[in-house]
């Protein structure tokens, strides 16, 4: 990709052009467009065409004739808002510095990427703006901070810094977002942009199963195989604000950052803020392209640690099995059945510490109930150990009840408004880990639990959005600063867990998919990606989640029937062919299975053993959308192209049905290939242009001699000859 910026005569910076790679000159100057129009307002006197409400701009700044969304909402001791950062200098360096306490992409070596800072200045403020660009050697990958500098004197007050912005010379654009709700993430909805802002956000203090911080534009005609799209993505958990504005001449400009409402943060004299990082990524060959360089980027460079590299363990949660109501005996049972089945890894859900039988209680207080597990967390992850498996532990360390101990000891540290009604969720409240205090109290709970204990995973929940947002730690002129703060608090718990415990596998959860976001990736490498794990609706969540996220990240499990959220009757095979796309689990009591279900179940971890290499680190395709079709179908293919899975499902039975074909790809056209379940042999071109053929004898007059009926699965598995 090229990313073409330039000094404008007024010393702003001005957006030349982005897109697909083009050659490099000595001036791109004519690709600036300079237009006399009626009642624009002007920057030079007796110049008519200079007027930055429509000259494409890096970083847009309010109340000096651009009309458009800004960049910067900075008041001043005086009241005014209006500023001048002109461009002051820049510097060129190999490499991509990280950002202090915030998540960010890096590189391993400095040959990577390199990076670009340009430094504004505000004279009369002393104020400067260090814009911060990296760009990627070998992925079409932009990433974009901002970073402001309070060198005067004077008491300043930020109410909105964007983290990126970009003007693109037309707005002839679909604008995909990944919209929905508890139980229903990151369904994909389409629509052209139009006159207008069109945004999308949180104000829920996490970054929401609502909307998640992705969207993309893509040309009219652009499909998963061809065409140009540019996606947005933005490292952050907390409160955000995603918006394109197109003007009446057919511009958009593009905006990503902290959402500006609830967010003021005092910059007083030699202090400064940094912006999350936003990140953009190009493509020219369909959004396929562009999802997986999202996805290879997230995996390889916003994942850390020892898990990054290798497979996840296939893992049983019993919380869908007993919810709280168990004691060591029971997990003990279900442990052993589960490791006959070849299970590796036992997850203790809610209900294991002090008092903790229903929703009510308990929660901060994190200690273990004796009373059902008479030996603690250490007891039983030794006994779990010994069954040959490792343990795993769920937590939520953000929350509190008001019937709990801490509560008891530190009322103060739930956030609330004095004087004011507090709203609960799902009978719980949320601590102040904008607080260090807080953050450093939980922190040494949590680690006398894991020192004692044989802790290998880590499932970390928040279960409700935030509400009356107020810190008694913090002045009345800082209650702009909470929501951000919070969210800098758990990122450090985070990294002080991971820096103690390094080989511990977390995975962040938020009601289910709440906070899947790439914030939590950078300390967590998968996610639970919904609390849905009916097999029909979990085809539309990670079909939606793929447009951005890895397999890798995904938590996705095979739960029993009839599904505890939709009741729905699904196969156990066609439940197991969705979840192979994922991280793969059970969240059930194996204790309840029939004989022939243990048998299936021992079955399908067998295969997710083979494969869980090339699923979770090959390349990711889209063949057929769920929200278009009654099938839907995805495909990964090894590095080598010597493999490939290919998933297709298939709704509700229907009668005399067409026939069907699926054009793979990313295989390699001149190799044969052979198909497992299949009599012939033929090559990748055929595959990828003739197609596979999927049609079913169960869609004619002989379907009674087919039981699968409604919410069928296929698996086709390739292999190079």
């Amino acid at each position: 990709m090229s990313y073409i910026l330039k000094i404008l005569p007024n010393r702003q910076i001005g957006q030349l052009y982005t897109g697909k790679r083009i050659h490099d000159q000595d001036s791109f100057d004519h690709l600036l467009e300079l237009v006399q129009r009626g009642m624009s307002v002007n920057v030079f006197e007796n110049d008519r065409t200079f007027s930055l409400e429509h000259i494409k701009q890096e970083f847009p700044a309010p109340l000096q004739g651009d009309m458009r969304t800004a960049s910067i909402d900075l008041e001043q001791e005086n009241g005014s808002r209006i500023v001048q950062f002109l461009y002051e200098s820049h510097e060129i360096f190999p490499g991509k510095p990280g950002l202090t306490g915030l998540p960010a992409t890096y590189v391993e070596n400095d040959k990577e990427a390199t990076t670009l800072h340009i430094t504004l200045k505000d004279a009369l403020l002393e104020t400067k703006v260090i814009l911060k660009y990296t760009i990627y050697e070998h992925r079409p990958v932009l990433a974009r901070s901002a970073e402001i500098i309070n060198e005067g004197s004077q008491h300043l007050t930020l109410h909105a810094l964007s983290s990126f912005n970009l003007d693109l010379p037309d707005a002839q654009y679909d604008m995909i977002e990944l919209t929905g709700a508890w139980a229903r993430e990151r369904n994909i909805k389409i629509h052209p942009l139009h006159e207008g802002i069109q945004s999308i956000y949180s104000l829920r203090g996490h970054s929401s199963s609502n909307f998640n911080p992705f969207f993309a534009l893509k040309r009219k005609h652009t499909t998963e195989e061809q065409g140009e799209a540019f996606g947005f993505s933005f490292v952050y958990s907390g409160n955000f604000l995603a918006a394109v504005d197109v003007d009446t001449y057919n511009t958009a400009r593009i905006n990503i950052g902290i959402h500006p409402f609830t967010f003021s943060w005092p910059l007083k004299e030699h202090t400064s803020f940094q912006t999350p990082e936003a990140l953009l990524v190009y493509s020219s060959s369909g959004t396929n392209a562009m999802s997986q360089t999202f996805h290879s980027l997230f995996r390889e460079r916003l994942a850390r640690g020892w898990w990054r590299d290798h497979v996840r363990p296939i893992l049983i949660n019993n919380w869908e099995g007993t919810y709280m109501d168990f004691d060591e005996k029971t997990i003990l049972e279900m442990a052993q059945q589960a490791k006959d089945l070849g299970i590796e890894l036992f997850v203790l859900d809610d209900g294991w510490y002090e008092g903790r039988n229903d929703d009510t209680s308990s929660l901060g207080d994190w200690f273990p109930d004796r009373a059902k597990l008479p030996e603690g967390i250490a007891g039983l992850s030794r006994k779990i150990e010994q069954l040959g498996m490792k343990f795993g532990l769920w937590i939520e360390p953000e929350m509190i009840s008001r019937n709990s101990k801490l509560f008891r000891q530190h009322p103060q540290w739930m956030l609330q408004t004095p004087h004011r009604p507090l709203s609960h969720g799902r009978n719980q409240y949320v601590l102040d880990f904008s607080d260090p205090d807080v953050v450093d109290h939980i922190a040494g709970m949590l680690e006398n639990v894991f020192d004692s204990a044989k802790i290998s995973y880590v499932k970390w929940d928040m279960n409700r959005a935030m509400s009356e947002v107020y810190s008694s730690a913090h002045h009345s002129n800082e209650q702009g600063m909470v929501y951000h703060q919070y969210i800098l608090g758990v990122y450090s718990l985070y990294e002080r867990l991971l820096s103690r415990y390094p080989d511990i596998l977390f995975e962040s959860c938020a009601s289910g998919g709440a906070r899947f976001d790439p914030g939590m990736l950078y300390y967590a490498p998968q996610a639970w990606t919904s609390d849905d794990t009916d097999a029909a609706e979990r085809i539309k969540i990670q079909y939606g989640t793929s447009m951005v996220y890895p397999l890798s990240s995904m938590g996705s499990h095979v739960s029993a029937i009839p599904n505890h959220q939709l009741y729905r009757y699904t196969p156990l095979s066609t439940r197991a062919n969705v979840a192979y796309f994922g991280t793969f689990g059970y969240e059930l009591d194996p204790r309840q299975l029939t004989e022939e279900e243990k048998k299936t179940v021992s079955r399908q971890i067998a295969f997710m053993k083979k494969y869980r290499d090339l699923i979770q680190f090959g390349t990711f395709y889209r063949l057929l959308s769920p929200f278009d079709h009654n099938e839907c179908a995805w495909m990964v293919v090894s590095n080598d192209k010597k493999r490939a899975i290919i998933g297709y499902y298939r709704m509700m039975q229907r009668v005399n049905e067409r026939f069907g074909r699926i054009r793979l790809q990313g295989l390699d056209e001149n190799l044969k290939y052979s198909i497992q379940g299949k009599n012939y042999i033929v090559y990748g071109d055929e595959l990828m242009n003739a197609g596979l053929i999927t049609t079913d004898a169960s869609a004619g007059e002989d379907n009674k001699k087919f039981k699968e009926g409604d919410y069928l699965s296929r698996l086709y598995i390739l292999d190079a000859q």
